[in-house]
């Protein structure tokens, strides 16, 4: 009975079982346990085995010569399937033989060899589908070659685009991202997968770089600027007891602009200077403004104090005796002076009505002072007795020209003496002012 390759390819176990059919029709069992096999040639002993019954050293030799059936059934069926290169099927045949033409087992040895034989037609008839599903093979890998080209040269274009990113937590996380896509990609050939993986580990290595500068740069900056927030916080502690309100909330706002200024440091350490630095602060502002409540109910005491007496103020005027209002205004100004602190807008005004009256009084003043001076009248007295000798002179002259014949002179003579006249009462009235005065 012979058995097409093709058939072996088709079902191998069914068409190994078909060599063997009935295992009494090639091979039997001596009395002395020898196991012999029927062949065209007659009988040949293949083996025995010991201890166990006729059927079962029987069965133990079949199922040899099935194993080697089921390796011709297999051989069939890949080299039917394209999976196998028809080289390696020639070079698996030459052993079958030589495993056939050796077998000890029992089977159709005759039929397993001339299914064997027929086995390099089946190569020769599959050789074309073979070279066809190697081409298909081939048609994929090149394919599959060119996504994954394109899939690691998108990431290499996307590794470069980040190495200069300054973005660095974000394009940290991406740089990860991108690395397990390229481990997941499918591999090139050496030389490209190479020249990518330069490009992309490089891009990686140069961002890397540039962050750890980055950051180390920005631990030195980080320390530089602790230690002058710090310093700032020392000083601010030392000013949180201070009373002296203006000056010190000048300088918390100029510490507060040094603060800015300063920058930004090490988050955490950062909240805990902030901390003690917002502390002092507050600490101030909060007596400050308490000192400032009780001040405000004091200045509103005080204006009401000064609202009071400066209606005293403005009664001394109209002065009509500058000796007695001098002597009033320095009484409630001493007052004046004593009553606290005032709200400073509502006290201006107040101020202003003040200075109305003590203008007044200094202008008094200065007119009695200028009308008792005694080298002012000293000098109005030398005017009017140099304006009386003058006149005296010019009178005389006229009065001696006149004697002489000479009328022009004593015409001017006694224009000048006319003219001196006129002065000589304004003179006078001068004189007059601070004899009043006096």
């Amino acid at each position: 009975m012979d058995i097409n390759p093709a058939e072996l390819a088709k079902a191998p176990m069914s068409a190994a079982s078909a060599l063997i059919g009935d295992p009494a029709a090639f091979g039997r069992v001596a009395e002395d346990g020898t196991v012999y096999v029927k062949t065209a040639h007659g009988e040949r002993p293949v083996g025995s085995y010991p201890g166990k019954s006729a059927e079962e050293a029987l069965a133990y030799f079949v199922r040899k010569f099935e194993a080697l059936a089921s390796e011709v059934a297999l051989l069939a069926a890949r080299i039917k399937s394209g999976a196998m290169v028809p080289s390696d099927a020639l070079e698996a045949v030459n052993k079958l033989r030589e495993q056939v033409s050796t077998l000890n087992g029992v089977g159709d040895l005759a039929t397993l060899a001339s299914s064997v034989e027929q086995i390099p037609d089946l190569i020769e008839s599959h050789r074309a589908a073979y070279q066809e599903r190697k081409d298909v093979e081939a048609a994929v890998r090149e394919a599959k070659r060119a996504t994954a080209l394109v899939e690691k040269e998108k990431l290499v274009v996307e590794a470069e685009s980040l190495a200069l990113s300054e973005n660095w937590k974000v394009t940290s996380e991406r740089l990860k991202v991108l690395l397990e896509e390229w481990k997941a990609a499918p591999r090139l050939d050496k030389v490209t997968d190479g020249e990518l993986w330069k490009r992309f580990s490089s891009s990686r290595n140069k961002f890397d770089k540039r962050r750890r500068t980055h950051f180390a740069n920005l631990e030195a900056t980080s320390s530089e600027v602790a230690s002058k927030k710090e310093a700032l916080v020392i000083e601010a502690e030392s000013l949180a007891n201070s009373r002296e309100w203006l000056n010190t909330a000048r300088r918390y706002k100029e510490l507060m602009d040094a603060w800015k200024a300063a920058g930004r440091g090490k988050p955490s350490v950062d909240a805990k200077l902030w901390a003690r630095f917002k502390a002092s602060q507050d600490q101030f502002f909060a007596a400050k403004n308490a000192d400032l409540e009780k001040r405000n109910e004091s200045m509103g005491a005080n204006l009401i104090k000064r609202e009071e007496l400066i209606t005293k103020i403005e009664a001394i005027l109209p002065i009509t005796d500058l000796a007695t209002a001098k002597r009033e205004f320095r009484t409630l100004m001493d007052a004046w002076s004593k009553i606290g602190v005032t709200d400073r807008n509502k006290r201006a005004a107040l101020e202003a009505r003040v200075e109305k009256v003590s203008s007044e009084i200094h202008i008094l003043n200065e007119e009695y002072s200028r009308r008792t001076d005694p080298t002012a009248i000293a000098r109005a007295n030398d005017v009017v007795k140099g304006l009386e000798e003058a006149i005296a002179g010019y009178i005389k002259a006229a009065e001696k020209a006149e004697a002489a014949g000479d009328t022009k002179k004593a015409t001017v003579a006694r224009e000048a003496a006319e003219a001196r006249k006129a002065w000589l009462a304004e003179a006078h009235k001068g004189l007059a002012d601070f004899t009043i005065a006096k």
